[in-house]
């Protein structure tokens, strides 16, 4: 059953698997020791990033590899865009603020 992106990136251990993963593929064990959690929890973890097709796994002998698979994250940007607006007219206004104190 696929997972919905949102939901994948709502937990913080997910967000800093992708992010190790940003720099190219890494073995299970290797993304393990990034953390203070079990290999099995880590699997776990990589499982519903699987579900929310954030990554792919390749076997490599006994060793399993994730890839990042940024094309999911489109949807994320979309959904933020029209936010991304409001913080940009946000961020004008208080430049301008700052600007007339300064004056």
């Amino acid at each position: 059953m696929p997972t919905d992106v949102f939901s994948a990136l709502a937990n913080p251990v997910r967000r800093k698997l992708l992010d190790c993963l940003r720099d190219g593929p890494r073995a299970v064990n290797d993304l393990a020791g990034e953390f203070e959690l079990s290999r099995p929890a880590i699997s776990e973890h990589l499982q519903v990033l699987r579900q929310a097709r954030l990554v792919r796994e390749e076997p490599r002998g006994r060793q399993r590899y994730y890839h990042l698979e940024p094309d999911p994250l489109a949807e994320v940007q979309q959904w933020l865009h029209p936010f991304e607006h409001y913080w940009r007219a946000r961020l004008r206004t208080l430049r301008d603020v700052l600007d007339e104190e300064n004056l």
